[in-house]
C-alpha cells in the first residue's frame, strides 16, 4: 500500500502518459518532481502487447526503461505498486486501467498524469488533480531528413543501409541514402516516435496493431512496420505520395470525361504496385465531390488526401456488414473501394453497386482484362456488366486503357452453329469502340477469348489457318506483309516433313505465299 507523506505531491501517470512519452517530458522540463507512481496493471498491459509485437507495448515499455534512467539520476523516485496477478490479461484494456488509476489517485490523493482528455475530464469530475498535457508534435520527425521532392518511400531495415525509391511511377530507382548500417535499437526508438506521434495528431490512425505488424497512417506517410518473427529483424517502410493531382491534370479525352459524368457507376481502376491507382481514385473522388456529388471511401489504411467533406471509413475497424449497413442508410452518390483483395470486399463491392450505389473499385492487375477476371468466379457472369461499365487502367502514373463492359446474347466470335448463341459479356475499347475480348460460358468453364487475335485469323485466311494447325500441330501460325508464316520448333522440324510436302497445293488453293519459319 502506497502511503502519501504530508507535502508530497504523488504522480499517478495513466497508459496514455506512458506511451505517449508524456511522463519522461515533463521530468525533464522539470514539472514533474519527487515521487512517480506506475501501476502494475499498466506493465502487465504493455508486456502482453509487446509478446504480441504490438508497436504500443515497445512505445510503453521504453517509456517505462526513460523513467528508470531519470531515476537513477536522481531526478525522480520511481515506484510500482498494485497486484498485477489479480487480472486475467485479457481483461486489461485502456478503460479498465483508467479506473484502477482513478481509484488509486483519488485513495492516496495522487495527481494523475495523463494525455488523455476524457479521463482528465472523468477525473476532475470526481474531485482529483490532474496534471494534463497533450503530446506536443515534433517540428519534424526523424524519418523526414530522409525524404527530398523526388522520392516516394524510404526502407529501413535492421543490419542494412537506408534506402530510397526515388523518381515517379513507372520511373523510379533504389538509392541509398546513408552509409550507416541501421541497428535494432534505431528501429525500436524510430516505431516509439511514429506511435507517439500517430497517437497524438487528429490527422494519423493506427490502423492495424497485431503481432508482427503496424500499419500506421502518419498524415500523408503511410508506414509499415514488421518485427520478428513475422519478419526476419525490424524494418520499417514510410511511404509518400510525391504530389496531388486533379482529374484535369490527366488530360482525359473529353469522350471519357463525358462517360464520368453521365453513365459511369461502375468504375474499376486497375493496375500494378506503385502505378499511381489510388492516387487517381483520389482525383476521381475530389472531381466528384467538386461536381457537388456524396462521396465516401473504404480504406484500410486511410491514406487518400480527401477534403473535409469526404468521410473515409477504415475496413480494419468496421466488419462488412457493419460498412454495408452505415453506406446504405447515409446514401452516398459515390463510394471509392481503395485496394480489394479477398472476397469479403469483392461481396461488399458487388452488394453496394446492386443496391444502386455508385462504385469505383481499385484492384491490382496486370493487364486491363486481368481486372474483369478477378470478378469471374466471385459473382456470377451475367452480373458482371450490372457491376462494371467502365475499366480504367493505369500505367506509370498514365491512363493507358479504358475498357466499356456490357452484355448481349450472340453467336461467340469463331463458332459457326447457331444454336450455339448465348450471352456474352463483351469488353470493349472504350474509345475506338472495337471488340477486344469476350467472356462466355463454354461447358462447364467460363473463358476469355481474346477477340482481336481470333479475328485476324478469322480473315481471308481463315480456313487455311484452320488447315495449317491440322498439318502441323503445336507450330504457331501467324500473318505476315507477304502472306502465311508457320513458326515450327527448330529441333523438331524433321517430324513436320511429310506435311511441308503439302504447302505447295495449299498456295497454289489460296493464292497466297507461304513461309516455314524455324525458332
Amino acid at each position: 500500500m502506497a502511503v502519501r507523506l504530508a507535502g508530497e505531491k504523488v504522480f499517478i501517470p495513466d497508459l496514455t502518459a506512458i506511451v505517449q512519452g508524456l511522463v519522461s517530458k515533463l521530468v525533464e522540463e522539470g514539472f514533474v518532481r519527487g515521487r512517480i507512481i506506475v501501476r502494475k496493471e499498466i506493465i502487465v498491459f504493455l508486456e502482453n502487447a509487446a509478446l504480441g509485437d504490438r508497436a504500443i507495448g515497445y512505445a510503453g515499455l521504453l517509456e517505462l526503461r526513460k523513467l528508470k534512467e531519470l531515476s537513477e539520476k536522481g531526478l525522480v523516485r520511481v515506484e510500482f505498486v498494485g497486484d498485477e496477478s489479480s487480472y486475467a490479461r485479457r481483461e486489461l484494456d485502456e478503460s479498465v486501467i483508467n479506473i484502477i488509476v482513478r481509484d488509486f489517485a483519488a485513495q492516496v490523493g495522487g495527481v494523475i498524469v495523463t494525455g488523455n482528455r476524457i479521463q482528465k475530464i472523468v477525473s476532475e469530475a470526481m474531485g482529483i488533480e490532474v496534471l494534463y498535457r497533450e503530446s506536443e508534435g515534433r517540428e519534424r520527425l526523424s524519418f523526414e531528413k530522409f525524404f527530398d521532392e523526388y522520392t516516394m518511400s524510404i526502407h529501413l531495415k535492421e543490419g542494412t543501409n537506408p534506402v530510397a525509391k526515388k523518381g515517379r511511377p513507372g520511373d523510379w530507382t533504389y538509392t541509398r541514402i546513408e552509409n550507416i548500417v541501421l541497428d535494432r535499437k534505431q528501429l525500436e526508438e524510430l516505431a516509439n516516435e511514429i506511435i507517439e506521434e500517430a497517437r497524438r495528431r487528429s490527422d494519423s490512425f493506427i490502423e492495424i496493431d497485431r503481432p508482427g505488424s503496424s500499419i500506421i497512417q502518419l498524415g500523408s506517410y503511410r508506414i509499415i512496420v514488421t518485427r520478428p518473427p513475422m519478419s526476419d529483424g525490424w524494418e520499417i517502410t514510410i511511404v509518400r505520395p510525391l504530389r496531388k493531382l486533379r482529374l484535369e491534370d490527366y488530360n482525359l479525352p473529353p469522350k471519357l470525361i463525358n462517360r464520368l459524368n453521365e453513365r459511369a457507376e461502375g468504375i474499376l481502376i486497375a493496375g500494378a504496385p506503385g502505378m499511381g491507382k489510388t492516387t487517381f481514385a483520389q482525383a476521381l473522388a475530389e472531381y466528384y465531390f467538386r461536381k457537388g456529388k456524396i462521396v465516401k471511401t473504404i480504406e484500410s489504411p486511410r491514406d487518400m488526401i480527401l477534403p473535409e467533406g469526404i468521410t473515409q471509413y477504415s475496413k480494419t475497424y468496421a466488419d462488412p456488414k457493419e460498412l454495408h449497413d452505415i453506406l446504405l442508410l447515409s446514401r452516398p452518390d459515390y463510394t471509392v473501394f481503395d485496394e480489394m483483395r479477398t472476397d469479403e470486399d469483392f461481396k461488399l463491392y458487388a452488394d453496394l453497386r446492386l443496391a444502386g450505389i455508385g462504385m469505383i473499385g481499385v484492384v491490382h492487375a496486370t493487364s486491363p482484362i486481368d481486372a474483369i477476371q478477378r470478378f469471374i468466379g466471385r459473382v456470377e457472369l451475367g452480373m458482371i456488366p450490372s457491376l462494371i461499365d467502365t475499366v480504367i487502367f493505369i500505367k506509370n502514373g498514365y491512363v493507358e486503357k479504358v475498357y466499356d463492359v456490357r452484355m448481349t446474347v450472340k453467336l461467340p466470335t469463331g463458332l459457326k452453329e447457331e444454336e450455339l448463341s448465348r450471352p456474352v459479356v463483351e469488353v470493349r475499347d472504350f474509345l475506338t469502340d472495337e471488340l477486344e475480348y469476350e467472356i462466355y460460358t463454354f461447358g462447364e468453364q467460363t473463358v476469355v477469348v481474346p477477340v482481336r487475335k481470333l479475328s485476324v485469323a478469322q480473315g481471308r485466311f481463315g480456313r487455311l489457318y484452320h488447315q495449317l494447325e491440322k498439318l502441323f500441330p503445336g507450330a504457331r501460325v501467324e500473318e505476315s506483309s507477304d502472306g502465311v508464316v508457320v513458326i515450327l520448333p527448330r529441333d523438331s522440324a524433321d517430324r513436320y516433313a511429310k506435311s511441308m510436302r503439302k504447302i505447295r497445293k495449299l498456295m497454289d488453293k489460296y493464292k497466297v505465299n507461304i513461309r516455314i519459319k524455324l525458332e
